[in-house]
């Protein structure tokens, strides 16, 4: 064989491996969140109460803690109707720095006393890096709320965490980027996250944010994690809660959690998409009615 071929055979074979290289190199992996890499739904245990996995877990309490009587007052309704996990927060995002921001450490205390007189676990908002070992010493569960869903070193740090974490989507955030946010925190060994539809942004005006349901079905089929539904924020109105609490479970969402109030009209922030306990009763009846229906759609 002359000289000349055979280096023109050797470079090519150099180049077909080099080309086979970084194909390799660019072939995408799985993500951790996606089917893919788990067919079977994750079920996420928060103390004694699990969610995912075919049940319909409802997750209620106040927006903000406000004083032991208004919380402890809240817990023990949403106990009573047959909520399964305890809401309140803490620490308050909010968009006028002279809203109420939050008890802070004195509220984290008040939802473990809360916890401690219902049986109930708690899932509170964690909204800075620094306060996660201090949220994690009283919450079963850690939210992240809708504007930290793209705090990355804030999802990083929740990776490294053995707590289940509750993720709201963002305000503007695509599908994709709400599983890569969540891609985040499972990359970081931790895959005990729920994910939750909470409403986006959009042109119209008629409800505080526009809850994209359609989103609970592509989560589903996409990802093995927990979804709920949260139309407390969605709709900023509580007459629309209920009709979109049932939507929500007939869509297939793993749950939802909603804003509840013992005197709504009272509340510091978020008292008219809050519920009264009368009308969290009635949610619940109506819920469990549906839920039984199911069941038996199931087992024909």
């Amino acid at each position: 064989m002359a000289l000349a071929s055979k280096m023109e055979i050797e470079v090519e074979a150099v180049e077909a491996m080099a080309a086979g290289a970084v194909a390799h190199k660019l072939k995408p992996q799985a993500l951790l969140v996606s089917r893919e890499a788990k067919p079977q739904d994750t079920v996420v245990h928060a103390g004694p109460v699990s969610v995912g996995g075919g049940g319909f877990t409802v997750i209620a309490g106040p927006c903000s803690v406000e004083n032991p009587e208004q919380m402890l007052c809240t817990a023990r309704w949403a106990q009573r109707y047959g909520a399964a996990i305890l809401r309140g927060g803490a620490y308050k995002p909010r968009t006028s720095p002279y809203s109420f921001q939050g008890l802070g450490r004195e509220g984290l205390e008040l939802l473990a006393q809360a916890r401690r007189l219902t049986g109930l676990p708690i899932v509170t908002e964690v909204m800075d890096s620094s306060d996660i070992d201090l949220v994690a010493e009283y919450a079963d569960v850690i939210q992240v709320g809708a504007r930290n869903v793209q705090n990355f070193s804030l999802l990083r740090k929740l990776g490294e965490i053995r707590k289940p974490i509750f993720m709201k989507r963002g305000l503007m955030t695509t599908i994709k980027e709400f599983l890569s946010a969540a891609e985040y925190i499972l990359a970081g060994g931790n895959d005990q996250v729920i994910l939750c539809e909470r409403g986006i942004r959009t042109f119209e005006t008629a409800t505080r944010n526009t809850l994209d349901l359609s989103a609970v079905c592509v989560l589903k089929e996409k990802t093995h994690l927990p979804v709920v539904v949260d139309p407390s924020h969605a709709v900023g109105n509580r007459r629309y809660v209920k009709p979109l609490a049932r939507a929500s479970l007939a869509v297939g969402a793993d749950g939802i959690m909603v804003e509840m109030h013992c005197d709504p009209e009272k509340a510091l922030c978020d008292g008219d998409q809050s519920l009264t306990p009368a009308e969290f009763k009635a949610m619940m009846e109506e819920l469990n009615a549906m839920t039984a229906l199911r069941r038996g759609w199931l087992a024909c």
